[in-house]
């Protein structure tokens, strides 16, 4: 094996490692965190220098993004008017891998002055930074990965792997789901995946309706009418059935001369108006289908939803 591969996998298995023995070694001050930010009713401010700053700062857009507001606050602009950003109400997080990080002193100074709590991330527990937190998040020792033992990595993999646990805690607090996720990523992929159907569907009076006693030839102008290429078949105001292509193909022999019941396929899948886009692109890719019917819970049909919708939205 090339020795460069042999390397990277050691960096990977080393930083595996590093997370594990956090996993196993969690601050004991993490839970009173999360419920402290909880019951805060200000921001999440992160602050940070180098690249403990960059580990911040992503942290922070996590937060935000789950439903935790929160704001990166960099050290050097903080000592340049930025401190009025943070208020009262508010709860910081300051990362510093030594604790001693002389540029996160003006905001250590600032909390303490006005009593504003804070959680500091570290590996030492009896720096400075660590000595003045409200909560201490400790890090586990474990080396650096990098060839001279002193570039921040399996340090800061620690401090980004803590902060997305941090995140996910407090969603879990929150009962922050789907519909609040879509809400802040309205954008883009994700946010398509999470529009609900009923924003998608085809309302009822553009389905292509038919009922088992028609025949085919009517059926026939009333699935060209709609062009969807399917048909869905009610009975007694519930949905019973559908005819695709597939089913006009296998009955191609004297077609015109069945009726719709002749040659439906019973009992098609239906969805809920309320499922998720993302799962109606599951749904139609584990059954190999390019429409589901929308129907109420007592299977009466609410509209029609096309393969090609979803990629309008951009979900597919």
């Amino acid at each position: 094996m090339n020795n460069t591969t042999n390397i990277a996998q050691k960096a990977l298995i080393t930083e595996a490692n590093a997370i594990i023995k956090l996993s196993e070694n969690l601050p004991p001050d993490f839970l009173s965190l999360t419920d402290a930010i909880i019951n805060s009713k200000g921001r999440v401010i992160v602050a940070g220098v180098g690249k403990s700053g960059h580990i911040g700062r992503k942290i922070s857009a996590t937060l935000s993004s789950t439903g935790t507001p929160s704001y990166f606050l960099h050290a050097s602009e903080a000592s340049h008017g930025d401190m009025g950003m943070i208020v009262e109400g508010d709860i910081c997080i300051l990362i510093s891998n030594s604790g001693e990080t002389v540029e996160l002193s003006n905001i250590l100074n600032h909390l303490k002055r006005f009593s504003i709590p804070f959680a500091a991330i570290s590996s030492e527990p009896h720096s400075t930074l660590m000595r003045a937190a409200n909560f201490t998040l400790t890090l586990p020792k474990a080396a650096e990965v990098c060839s001279i033992g002193m570039a921040p990595t399996t340090s800061t993999t620690m401090m980004l792997a803590l902060g997305d646990a941090l995140a996910v805690s407090l969603m879990h607090k929150r009962n922050f789901g789907p519909e609040q996720f879509q809400i802040f990523h309205p954008g883009g992929k994700l946010g398509a995946q999470m529009v609900r159907i009923r924003n998608l569907m085809h309302g009822k009076d553009k389905m292509p309706e038919v009922k088992p006693e028609m025949p085919m030839r009517q059926a026939l102008l009333e699935m060209s009418s709609k062009g969807f290429g399917y048909a869905v078949v009610v009975h007694e105001k519930k949905v019973v059935g559908v005819i695709s292509d597939g089913d006009l193909r296998r009955h191609i022999d004297n077609l015109l001369e069945k009726t719709v019941g002749e040659i439906a396929t019973n009992n098609p899948i239906t969805v809920s108006e309320d499922i998720f886009a993302s799962e109606a692109l599951r749904i139609m890719n584990n059954h190999k289908i390019g429409v589901l019917i929308v129907t109420d819970k007592y299977n009466h049909p609410k509209g029609i939803f096309h393969i090609q919708d979803l990629l309008r939205a951009g979900v597919a």
